[in-house]
Protein backbone atom coordinates (compact mmCIF):
# COMPACT_ATOMS: atom_id res chain seq x y z
CA UNK A 1 0.00 0.00 0.00
CA UNK A 2 2.47 2.31 0.63
CA UNK A 3 4.08 1.80 -2.51
CA UNK A 4 1.23 2.13 -4.41
CA UNK A 5 1.04 5.53 -2.40
CA UNK A 6 4.17 6.73 -3.10
CA UNK A 7 4.21 5.98 -6.97
CA UNK A 8 0.91 7.91 -7.02
CA UNK A 9 2.62 10.83 -5.15
CA UNK A 10 5.76 10.42 -7.65
CA UNK A 11 3.24 10.86 -10.50
CA UNK A 12 1.34 13.49 -9.44
CA UNK A 13 4.35 15.29 -8.69
CA UNK A 14 5.58 14.97 -12.37
CA UNK A 15 2.60 15.99 -13.62
CA UNK A 16 2.27 19.49 -11.42
CA UNK A 17 5.53 20.39 -11.86
CA UNK A 18 5.95 22.68 -15.13
CA UNK A 19 9.01 21.46 -16.64
CA UNK A 20 7.44 18.06 -17.13
CA UNK A 21 4.15 18.99 -19.03
CA UNK A 22 3.91 19.16 -22.91
CA UNK A 23 4.29 22.18 -24.92
CA UNK A 24 1.04 22.45 -26.61
CA UNK A 25 0.44 25.55 -29.13
CA UNK A 26 -3.13 27.09 -29.06
CA UNK A 27 -5.08 26.93 -31.67
CA UNK A 28 -6.46 30.29 -31.43
CA UNK A 29 -4.27 33.74 -31.90
CA UNK A 30 -4.00 36.91 -29.68
CA UNK A 31 -6.46 38.82 -32.24
CA UNK A 32 -9.19 36.69 -30.79
CA UNK A 33 -8.37 35.67 -27.44
CA UNK A 34 -6.27 38.34 -25.71
CA UNK A 35 -4.09 35.75 -24.44
CA UNK A 36 -0.40 34.97 -24.68
CA UNK A 37 1.74 32.23 -24.00
CA UNK A 38 4.77 32.46 -21.45
CA UNK A 39 6.89 29.41 -22.65
CA UNK A 40 9.58 30.00 -20.03
CA UNK A 41 6.60 29.70 -17.11
CA UNK A 42 5.40 26.65 -18.96
CA UNK A 43 9.30 25.06 -19.00
CA UNK A 44 9.61 25.76 -15.24
CA UNK A 45 10.97 28.81 -14.84
CA UNK A 46 9.50 31.30 -11.86
CA UNK A 47 7.93 34.65 -12.31
CA UNK A 48 10.56 36.15 -10.49
CA UNK A 49 13.32 34.99 -12.75
CA UNK A 50 11.82 36.02 -15.60
CA UNK A 51 11.32 39.25 -14.80
CA UNK A 52 14.94 39.49 -13.93
CA UNK A 53 15.97 38.20 -16.70
CA UNK A 54 13.80 40.58 -18.85
CA UNK A 55 15.62 43.09 -17.47
CA UNK A 56 19.13 42.26 -17.47
CA UNK A 57 18.69 41.53 -21.25
CA UNK A 58 17.00 45.19 -21.83
CA UNK A 59 19.18 46.84 -19.47
CA UNK A 60 22.29 45.23 -21.29
CA UNK A 61 20.65 46.70 -24.71
CA UNK A 62 19.71 50.61 -23.55
CA UNK A 63 22.15 51.34 -20.43
CA UNK A 64 24.73 49.29 -20.03
CA UNK A 65 28.41 49.46 -21.17
CA UNK A 66 27.90 47.72 -24.36
CA UNK A 67 24.91 49.79 -24.82
CA UNK A 68 23.16 50.31 -28.94
CA UNK A 69 21.22 53.34 -27.34
CA UNK A 70 22.43 56.77 -27.46
CA UNK A 71 20.27 59.75 -26.18
CA UNK A 72 21.18 63.40 -28.23
CA UNK A 73 20.82 66.49 -26.57
CA UNK A 74 17.14 66.65 -24.58
CA UNK A 75 14.83 65.40 -27.23
CA UNK A 76 16.53 62.45 -29.36
CA UNK A 77 18.42 59.18 -29.81
CA UNK A 78 19.81 56.87 -31.73
CA UNK A 79 20.50 53.05 -32.24
CA UNK A 80 23.97 52.13 -33.51
CA UNK A 81 25.13 49.03 -35.34
CA UNK A 82 28.23 49.05 -33.33
CA UNK A 83 30.16 46.55 -35.63
CA UNK A 84 29.37 48.80 -38.69
CA UNK A 85 29.84 52.18 -37.30
CA UNK A 86 26.31 53.33 -38.49
CA UNK A 87 22.46 53.95 -37.66
CA UNK A 88 20.18 51.65 -39.56
CA UNK A 89 16.39 51.72 -40.06
CA UNK A 90 16.61 48.35 -39.14
CA UNK A 91 17.83 49.18 -35.69
CA UNK A 92 15.90 52.29 -35.05
CA UNK A 93 12.35 50.71 -36.34
CA UNK A 94 13.15 47.97 -33.65
CA UNK A 95 13.56 50.25 -31.20
CA UNK A 96 10.35 52.10 -31.97
CA UNK A 97 8.69 48.61 -31.20
CA UNK A 98 10.54 47.49 -28.11
CA UNK A 99 9.79 50.96 -26.99
CA UNK A 100 6.21 51.01 -27.59
CA UNK A 101 5.77 47.36 -26.12
CA UNK A 102 7.69 47.99 -23.11
CA UNK A 103 5.50 51.42 -22.61
CA UNK A 104 8.44 53.12 -22.98
CA UNK A 105 6.92 56.66 -24.42
CA UNK A 106 10.13 59.08 -23.62
CA UNK A 107 12.51 56.85 -25.72
CA UNK A 108 10.44 56.43 -28.19
CA UNK A 109 9.83 59.39 -29.01
CA UNK A 110 13.37 60.29 -28.93
CA UNK A 111 13.92 57.77 -31.63
CA UNK A 112 11.38 59.13 -33.45
CA UNK A 113 12.20 62.59 -34.02
CA UNK A 114 16.23 61.53 -35.08
CA UNK A 115 14.55 58.96 -37.56
CA UNK A 116 12.43 62.16 -39.24
CA UNK A 117 15.08 64.45 -38.67
CA UNK A 118 18.36 62.92 -40.07
CA UNK A 119 16.67 59.57 -42.45
CA UNK A 120 12.92 60.77 -43.41
CA UNK A 121 12.93 62.54 -46.65
CA UNK A 122 10.60 65.08 -46.60
CA UNK A 123 10.52 65.60 -50.56
CA UNK A 124 11.54 63.92 -53.82
CA UNK A 125 11.42 60.45 -55.03
CA UNK A 126 12.10 58.75 -51.68
CA UNK A 127 9.57 61.19 -50.21
CA UNK A 128 7.83 59.94 -46.52
CA UNK A 129 10.83 57.09 -46.83
CA UNK A 130 13.67 56.40 -44.48
CA UNK A 131 17.48 56.39 -46.10
CA UNK A 132 18.14 53.08 -44.33
CA UNK A 133 22.26 54.37 -43.21
CA UNK A 134 23.89 56.99 -42.04
CA UNK A 135 26.26 58.06 -39.53
CA UNK A 136 26.16 58.39 -36.08
CA UNK A 137 25.99 62.36 -36.95
CA UNK A 138 23.16 61.90 -38.71
CA UNK A 139 24.94 62.07 -42.80
CA UNK A 140 23.41 59.82 -45.26
CA UNK A 141 25.90 57.07 -46.14
CA UNK A 142 22.53 56.37 -48.56
CA UNK A 143 19.67 57.76 -49.42
CA UNK A 144 17.41 54.96 -50.10
CA UNK A 145 15.31 53.07 -48.13
CA UNK A 146 15.20 49.09 -46.68
CA UNK A 147 11.69 48.03 -46.93
CA UNK A 148 11.65 46.53 -43.60
CA UNK A 149 12.07 49.54 -41.85
CA UNK A 150 9.33 51.08 -43.07
CA UNK A 151 7.63 48.23 -42.04
CA UNK A 152 8.10 48.28 -38.43
CA UNK A 153 7.73 51.84 -38.79
CA UNK A 154 4.45 51.72 -39.97
CA UNK A 155 3.27 49.08 -37.06
CA UNK A 156 5.11 50.88 -33.84
CA UNK A 157 3.71 53.97 -35.22
CA UNK A 158 0.33 52.63 -34.96
CA UNK A 159 0.47 50.64 -31.27
CA UNK A 160 2.16 53.97 -30.23
CA UNK A 161 -1.52 55.89 -31.25
CA UNK A 162 -2.93 53.13 -29.45
CA UNK A 163 -1.40 53.26 -26.49
CA UNK A 164 -0.48 56.53 -25.97
CA UNK A 165 -3.16 58.49 -27.94
CA UNK A 166 -1.93 61.33 -30.49
CA UNK A 167 -2.79 64.29 -28.76
CA UNK A 168 0.66 64.60 -26.81
CA UNK A 169 3.02 66.14 -29.31
CA UNK A 170 3.29 63.49 -31.56
CA UNK A 171 0.52 62.31 -33.84
CA UNK A 172 1.68 58.85 -34.34
CA UNK A 173 -1.26 57.22 -36.41
CA UNK A 174 -0.64 60.22 -39.12
CA UNK A 175 3.08 59.69 -39.46
CA UNK A 176 2.29 56.05 -39.85
CA UNK A 177 -0.49 56.95 -42.67
CA UNK A 178 1.74 59.72 -44.12
CA UNK A 179 4.51 56.91 -44.83
CA UNK A 180 1.89 54.46 -46.39
CA UNK A 181 0.00 57.71 -48.35
CA UNK A 182 3.72 58.38 -49.57
CA UNK A 183 4.45 55.00 -50.95
CA UNK A 184 0.80 54.48 -52.93
CA UNK A 185 1.81 57.68 -54.56
CA UNK A 186 5.02 56.60 -55.72
CA UNK A 187 2.75 53.87 -57.89
CA UNK A 188 1.94 56.80 -60.66
CA UNK A 189 5.29 57.79 -60.73
CA UNK A 190 7.19 54.41 -61.04
CA UNK A 191 9.66 57.15 -64.10
CA UNK A 192 11.43 58.13 -61.01
CA UNK A 193 12.74 54.54 -59.99
CA UNK A 194 11.09 55.11 -56.77
CA UNK A 195 8.44 52.55 -56.22
CA UNK A 196 5.76 51.83 -53.11
CA UNK A 197 7.86 49.39 -50.46
CA UNK A 198 4.80 46.61 -51.25
CA UNK A 199 4.56 45.31 -54.90
CA UNK A 200 1.01 46.03 -54.89
CA UNK A 201 0.44 43.15 -57.71
CA UNK A 202 2.07 40.35 -56.07
CA UNK A 203 0.74 42.25 -52.47
CA UNK A 204 4.43 41.09 -51.29
CA UNK A 205 6.88 43.73 -49.61
CA UNK A 206 9.70 44.56 -51.70
CA UNK A 207 13.66 44.64 -50.78
CA UNK A 208 13.97 48.02 -51.15
CA UNK A 209 11.25 49.82 -53.32
CA UNK A 210 13.48 51.11 -56.36
CA UNK A 211 12.09 49.93 -59.76
CA UNK A 212 14.93 48.70 -61.18
CA UNK A 213 16.79 46.76 -58.95
CA UNK A 214 15.46 46.21 -54.92
CA UNK A 215 11.52 46.22 -56.83
CA UNK A 216 11.92 43.17 -58.64
CA UNK A 217 12.74 40.61 -55.64
CA UNK A 218 11.81 40.37 -51.54
CA UNK A 219 13.53 38.77 -48.25
CA UNK A 220 11.91 36.31 -46.71
CA UNK A 221 12.94 37.66 -43.19
CA UNK A 222 10.72 40.88 -44.28
CA UNK A 223 7.38 39.20 -44.03
CA UNK A 224 5.68 39.72 -41.24
CA UNK A 225 1.58 38.78 -41.97
CA UNK A 226 0.50 39.65 -38.44
CA UNK A 227 2.01 43.36 -38.96
CA UNK A 228 -0.73 43.35 -41.89
CA UNK A 229 -3.26 42.65 -39.98
CA UNK A 230 -2.46 45.13 -37.46
CA UNK A 231 -2.48 47.62 -40.19
CA UNK A 232 -5.96 46.27 -41.43
CA UNK A 233 -7.51 47.12 -38.06
CA UNK A 234 -6.30 50.06 -36.91
CA UNK A 235 -4.17 52.39 -39.82
CA UNK A 236 -7.25 53.39 -40.64
CA UNK A 237 -6.15 54.14 -44.44
CA UNK A 238 -9.09 52.86 -46.42
CA UNK A 239 -7.31 50.03 -47.29
CA UNK A 240 -7.79 47.12 -44.48
CA UNK A 241 -8.97 44.44 -47.32
CA UNK A 242 -6.07 45.10 -49.16
CA UNK A 243 -3.86 44.70 -46.00
CA UNK A 244 -5.02 41.26 -45.69
CA UNK A 245 -4.49 40.32 -49.05
CA UNK A 246 -0.92 41.43 -48.18
CA UNK A 247 -1.00 38.93 -44.77
CA UNK A 248 -2.56 36.42 -47.03
CA UNK A 249 -0.18 36.21 -50.08
CA UNK A 250 2.96 36.56 -47.48
CA UNK A 251 1.85 33.33 -45.97
CA UNK A 252 1.59 31.66 -49.06
CA UNK A 253 5.30 32.74 -50.02
CA UNK A 254 7.01 31.71 -46.85
CA UNK A 255 5.27 28.28 -47.99
CA UNK A 256 7.36 28.60 -51.08
CA UNK A 257 10.39 29.78 -49.85
CA UNK A 258 11.28 27.23 -47.15
CA UNK A 259 13.48 24.21 -47.68
CA UNK A 260 10.72 21.24 -47.51
CA UNK A 261 13.26 19.16 -45.25
CA UNK A 262 15.70 21.72 -43.05
CA UNK A 263 13.40 24.11 -42.87
CA UNK A 264 15.97 26.74 -43.89
CA UNK A 265 15.10 30.08 -46.68
CA UNK A 266 17.80 32.26 -48.17
CA UNK A 267 18.50 35.83 -47.39
CA UNK A 268 16.96 37.55 -50.76
CA UNK A 269 14.93 35.47 -53.16
CA UNK A 270 12.15 35.81 -56.17
CA UNK A 271 8.76 36.45 -55.45
CA UNK A 272 7.44 33.27 -56.59
CA UNK A 273 9.34 31.63 -53.78
CA UNK A 274 12.27 30.41 -56.24
CA UNK A 275 16.29 30.56 -55.88
CA UNK A 276 17.48 34.01 -57.35
CA UNK A 277 20.57 33.63 -59.92
CA UNK A 278 23.23 36.52 -61.31
CA UNK A 279 24.51 36.45 -63.74
CA UNK A 280 27.80 38.67 -64.70
CA UNK A 281 29.89 38.51 -67.83
CA UNK A 282 32.59 36.06 -67.85
CA UNK A 283 31.84 35.06 -64.22
CA UNK A 284 29.87 31.11 -63.62
CA UNK A 285 26.33 32.28 -62.19
CA UNK A 286 25.65 32.50 -58.64
CA UNK A 287 22.59 30.91 -57.02
CA UNK A 288 21.90 33.26 -53.62
CA UNK A 289 20.65 30.00 -51.69
CA UNK A 290 22.15 30.61 -48.63
CA UNK A 291 20.70 31.01 -44.91
CA UNK A 292 22.27 33.91 -43.06
CA UNK A 293 22.17 37.13 -40.95
CA UNK A 294 18.73 38.23 -42.18
CA UNK A 295 17.64 34.43 -42.28
CA UNK A 296 17.63 34.41 -38.52
CA UNK A 297 14.45 36.30 -38.48
CA UNK A 298 12.04 33.81 -40.13
CA UNK A 299 11.61 31.54 -37.70
CA UNK A 300 10.83 34.52 -35.25
CA UNK A 301 8.11 36.40 -37.48
CA UNK A 302 6.56 32.88 -38.20
CA UNK A 303 6.41 32.20 -34.64
CA UNK A 304 4.98 36.19 -33.90
CA UNK A 305 1.87 35.22 -36.47
CA UNK A 306 1.36 31.87 -34.38
CA UNK A 307 0.90 34.02 -31.72
CA UNK A 308 -1.33 36.57 -32.57
CA UNK A 309 -3.34 35.21 -35.93
CA UNK A 310 -2.54 31.82 -36.02
CA UNK A 311 -4.51 31.16 -39.58
CA UNK A 312 -1.90 29.33 -40.78
CA UNK A 313 -1.35 27.27 -37.78
CA UNK A 314 -0.65 24.01 -39.43
CA UNK A 315 1.77 24.28 -41.66
CA UNK A 316 3.55 27.25 -38.99
CA UNK A 317 3.75 23.99 -36.74
CA UNK A 318 5.09 21.71 -39.35
CA UNK A 319 7.60 24.31 -40.13
CA UNK A 320 9.23 24.85 -36.44
CA UNK A 321 9.39 21.00 -35.97
CA UNK A 322 11.45 20.91 -39.20
CA UNK A 323 13.67 23.88 -38.42
CA UNK A 324 14.14 22.85 -35.26
CA UNK A 325 14.86 19.03 -36.34
CA UNK A 326 17.37 20.39 -38.51
CA UNK A 327 19.16 22.64 -36.26
CA UNK A 328 18.84 19.67 -33.17
CA UNK A 329 20.91 17.33 -35.19
CA UNK A 330 23.27 19.91 -36.28
CA UNK A 331 23.90 19.72 -32.39
CA UNK A 332 21.98 22.19 -29.50
CA UNK A 333 24.94 23.91 -28.52
CA UNK A 334 26.93 23.88 -31.85
CA UNK A 335 24.87 24.27 -35.23
CA UNK A 336 26.05 27.70 -36.81
CA UNK A 337 24.80 30.47 -38.38
CA UNK A 338 25.32 29.58 -42.28
CA UNK A 339 24.28 27.12 -44.17
CA UNK A 340 23.03 26.61 -47.85
CA UNK A 341 19.28 25.72 -47.56
CA UNK A 342 19.52 22.32 -48.03
CA UNK A 343 21.81 22.25 -44.69
CA UNK A 344 25.11 21.99 -46.66
CA UNK A 345 27.90 24.45 -45.64
CA UNK A 346 27.85 27.96 -47.05
CA UNK A 347 29.07 28.25 -50.67
CA UNK A 348 30.86 31.22 -48.58
CA UNK A 349 31.10 32.49 -45.05
CA UNK A 350 29.84 35.80 -45.01
CA UNK A 351 31.79 38.32 -42.77
CA UNK A 352 30.61 40.41 -40.55
CA UNK A 353 31.82 43.73 -38.55
CA UNK A 354 35.53 42.30 -40.13
CA UNK A 355 35.46 38.98 -38.70
CA UNK A 356 34.65 36.01 -41.13
CA UNK A 357 33.80 32.48 -39.07
CA UNK A 358 31.17 30.30 -38.68
CA UNK A 359 29.60 30.83 -35.15
CA UNK A 360 26.78 29.70 -32.37
CA UNK A 361 25.43 32.99 -32.66
CA UNK A 362 23.29 34.24 -30.00
CA UNK A 363 20.91 35.10 -32.53
CA UNK A 364 19.77 32.75 -34.35
CA UNK A 365 20.30 30.83 -31.15
CA UNK A 366 16.87 33.50 -30.12
CA UNK A 367 14.97 32.67 -32.97
CA UNK A 368 15.06 28.93 -32.81
CA UNK A 369 14.04 29.30 -29.25
CA UNK A 370 11.24 31.56 -30.19
CA UNK A 371 9.48 29.18 -33.12
CA UNK A 372 8.57 27.06 -29.85
CA UNK A 373 5.82 28.64 -29.63
CA UNK A 374 4.32 26.76 -32.87
CA UNK A 375 6.44 23.19 -31.57
CA UNK A 376 5.08 20.17 -29.47
CA UNK A 377 8.03 17.67 -29.64
CA UNK A 378 10.16 17.81 -26.68
CA UNK A 379 13.21 19.15 -28.53
CA UNK A 380 11.30 22.72 -28.14
CA UNK A 381 12.18 22.67 -24.11
CA UNK A 382 15.48 22.32 -24.70
CA UNK A 383 15.80 24.86 -27.57
CA UNK A 384 13.99 27.40 -24.62
CA UNK A 385 16.52 26.31 -21.76
CA UNK A 386 19.50 26.56 -24.08
CA UNK A 387 18.16 30.42 -24.83
CA UNK A 388 17.83 30.86 -21.44
CA UNK A 389 21.36 30.21 -20.79
CA UNK A 390 22.76 31.95 -23.72
CA UNK A 391 24.57 35.01 -22.96
CA UNK A 392 25.13 37.82 -25.47
CA UNK A 393 29.11 37.89 -24.97
CA UNK A 394 32.11 38.42 -27.01
CA UNK A 395 33.57 35.27 -28.80
CA UNK A 396 37.26 34.19 -28.06
CA UNK A 397 38.60 35.92 -31.52
CA UNK A 398 37.23 39.19 -30.65
CA UNK A 399 33.84 39.11 -32.21
CA UNK A 400 31.12 40.66 -30.42
CA UNK A 401 27.54 42.01 -31.78
CA UNK A 402 26.14 43.91 -29.14
CA UNK A 403 23.03 45.20 -32.02
CA UNK A 404 21.88 42.39 -34.04
CA UNK A 405 22.42 39.72 -31.87
CA UNK A 406 21.05 41.97 -28.58
CA UNK A 407 18.26 42.87 -30.26
CA UNK A 408 16.96 39.15 -31.57
CA UNK A 409 17.60 38.17 -27.95
CA UNK A 410 15.69 40.72 -26.98
CA UNK A 411 12.94 40.29 -29.45
CA UNK A 412 13.21 36.25 -28.98
CA UNK A 413 12.61 36.67 -25.12
CA UNK A 414 9.68 39.45 -25.22
CA UNK A 415 7.81 36.39 -27.83
CA UNK A 416 8.67 34.07 -25.64
CA UNK A 417 7.52 35.67 -21.66
CA UNK A 418 4.48 37.07 -23.34
CA UNK A 419 5.62 40.40 -23.44
CA UNK A 420 5.18 40.56 -27.68
CA UNK A 421 1.91 41.50 -27.78
CA UNK A 422 -1.25 43.36 -29.97
CA UNK A 423 -1.27 46.93 -28.33
CA UNK A 424 -4.86 47.82 -28.53
CA UNK A 425 -6.85 50.85 -28.43
CA UNK A 426 -6.82 52.43 -24.49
Amino acid sequence: MKKILLLIATASVVACNPANRELKPWDKGAFETGRYRNLFAETGYSASEIDARLHEITYALFEGPDRVYFEVGDSMAYISDLKNHDVRTEGMSYGLMIAVQLDRKEMFDRLWRWGVRYMQHGEGPYKGYFAWSCRIDGTRNAQGPASDGELYYVTALLFASNRWGNDTGIDYRKEAQHILDCAFAKNAARDSGVTNFIDVERRLITFTPEAFWGATFTDPSYHVPAFYEVWARWADDGRAAFWRECAAASREYLHKSIHPATGLNPDQNNYDGSIMEYRFPDRPVFRNEDFRYDSWRVPMNIALDYSWDCTDREWQREYGHRIQDFLYAQGLETFVDQYRMDGAPPARILSAGGYTALRHSTGLVATAAAVSLVCTHPESREFIRHFWNTKNQPYEDGYFDAYYDGLLQLFAFMHLSGNYRIILPE
